[in-house]
């Protein structure tokens, strides 16, 4: 992660430059003491995403307890009076952490609402299903597509955070993760696991949290779990043997669901029933270390010890098949990148022709066809656009003199619309550097761009001087030109007919979005098996040894 800026604010507010894998949080405590004031460190508290980063080990970096580039964290003076200081620093973590959550499920719906109803999106890529094989998938209508991906991006963020062993949050968001699936036709999604995957991580939350408490519930979520993964995976894995090619992706996930079996049963009185998952539990354990000998060999080949040992747990110790997981991988992921670049581009061409009055994007193959029967490629795009992308509308309004006439006008007037909106900002920036007014609009009107009038004013006699008086800090320049072949990357409410595009990127959370396409993104199809058994392993030991006791 490496360096990084922190959003400080409290009893100092301003920015500092940190390295997140060097410095603890007694680093940050003592700098953000100094810069406030105070006679040492002792008198900051620091709050971050809703907790009360703590001293602990001592030993402890910035980036292993979460903290992120751009984050953002409260300094709190301590009060004289220990008692009003606890109960302050508590009320203003959990008000922090309240805010947090509120943002990241408005990011998440804002998120799934510009995605799953085919919007064009403000950032340069587009959420979609996927399967396994990372084809893409349609499943139900516009409404269970925005379920799913609201409640795919909670459900990853999620585990990022059980990772980081915040198991309190992470419970939080995979309620909402949980409530946003289940606005989705449960038809629809009885053949993934997502949602029964998504059960057994709240039932490990419960079980890290050491929340007796819940154990009721855990039971009956953990018997719809099992019920969903038999209903998508077939009767003992059947369907996912023949799916993966043989291989055992979905071990790891089987060893927690029978663990917690175990430990519900074993609190429930049912101590046969628990042995018997424990037992079962155990085998898997078994089934999942990485010989020694075994990973060197793939290590020798070239690949990191993290893909390898992920490779023989998903191949059942398998070298060979192992080897081939990987290859796939690799040629997948390339794939993927190319599609990635494609798409990116074509979102890019997608946002110079505006938006339909229904705020869909361009249909890029129905403009292309129209272009190959000979009509120019702006006009066929409004076309488009005015016609929700309705192909023979659109040649109806291509071939009738009237309508086609009223496109061109159109079409230029908005041309000219924004010539004169970059005029205007490449004036401002000139009066800025200190030419007068009226000298940079003659320039601009005499040589059309923003470079070629600079060129001209620094020319002039005692220019440098007007510059140097006026504006001593000369300002970097934009010398992007006012060529009108630019594209339409209009603003629909410039011209009347809708909310603006860049409305939204001013209304959107971008910190909270950037941390939930940022899971997806490191992410692959399959990072919900992917588990590391270790705590696991541990449990179980522990529970066997409580009934053989």
């Amino acid at each position: 992660m490496g360096m990084g800026k922190l959003k400080i604010g409290g009893a100092w507010s301003g920015v500092l430059e940190v390295d997140l894998d060097e410095w603890t949080v007694a680093t940050l405590r003592e700098e953000v003491a100094k810069k406030s004031g105070c006679v040492g460190p002792q008198c900051i508290n620091l709050i971050c995403a809703g907790r009360i980063l703590r001293d602990g080990d001592g030993n402890e970096k910035l980036s292993q307890l979460g903290v992120r580039n751009n984050a953002k964290v409260l300094a709190s003076k301590v009060s004289t009076d220990q008692e009003g200081k606890s109960l302050k620093e508590e009320f203003l973590a959990e008000e922090e952490r309240s805010k947090r959550l509120s943002r990241l499920k408005a990011a998440a719906t804002s998120l799934a609402s510009r995605h799953a109803y085919g919007s064009l999106p403000v950032e340069d890529f587009n959420l979609e299903l996927e399967n396994q094989s990372g084809e893409k998938v349609q499943l139900g209508d516009e409404t269970d597509q925005r379920a799913i991906m609201m409640g795919l991006m909670l459900h990853a963020n999620a585990k990022a955070l059980i990772k980081r062993q915040q198991y309190k949050d992470a419970l939080e968001v995979l309620t909402m993760g949980e409530e946003a699936f289940s606005l989705c036709n449960p038809k629809v999604i009885e053949m993934v696991d997502n949602v029964s995957i998504l059960q057994i991580d709240m039932v490990w939350c419960y079980f890290m949290l050491h929340d007796i408490s819940w154990l009721s519930v855990a039971g009956i979520r953990l018997a719809k779990a099992r019920e969903g993964i038999e209903r998508a995976h077939g009767k003992e894995s059947s369907r996912m043997r023949v799916l993966q090619g043989g291989r055992y992706p979905e071990l790891a996930l089987y060893l927690r669901l029978e663990l917690l079996e175990g430990v519900v049963a074993y609190h429930n009185g049912q101590l046969q029933k628990s042995k018997e998952a424990l037992t079962a539990a155990q085998a898997k354990y078994a089934q999942l270390q990485v010989p020694d000998e075994t990973l060197s060999l793939l290590i020798s080949m070239g690949y990191k010890a993290r893909d390898a040992k992920r490779a023989l747990r998903m191949s059942n110790q398998d070298v060979g098949s192992a080897v081939d997981f990987l290859v796939e991988e690799k040629a997948k992921k390339e794939l993927k990148h190319q599609e990635d670049l494609r798409r990116q581009q074509e979102i890019l061409e997608q946002k110079k022709y505006g938006i339909t009055p229904l705020r869909k994007p361009m249909d890029l193959q129905k403009l292309n066809e129209l272009v190959s029967i000979g009509f120019e490629k702006e006009l066929a795009a409004e076309a488009l656009r005015r016609n929700e992308n309705d192909t023979q509308k659109a040649l109806d309004d291509l071939i009738n003199p009237e309508t086609n006439s009223v496109m061109q006008i159109d079409i230029e007037s908005r041309k000219r619309k924004r010539l004169r909106q970059a005029a205007s900002s490449a004036s401002e920036e000139l009066v800025a550097m200190g030419f007068p007014r009226a000298i940079v609009d003659e320039a601009l009107r005499m040589f059309g761009t923003q470079e070629q009038a600079l060129n001209h004013l620094l020319e002039q006699p005692d220019a440098n001087a007007v510059v140097a008086s006026e504006n001593p800090l000369v300002p970097s320049l934009s010398t992007s030109g006012l060529d009108a072949g630019q594209g339409l990357g209009m603003s629909l409410e410039e011209d009347g007919e809708g909310p603006s595009a860049m409305q939204e990127v001013k209304d959107r959370d971008a910190e909270m979005e950037d941390e939930l396409t940022g899971e997806l993104l490191k992410g692959d199809a399959y990072s919900d098996y992917d588990i590391d058994v270790t705590l696991e392993g541990e449990a179980i030991n522990e529970y066997l040894a409580k009934l053989a006791g």
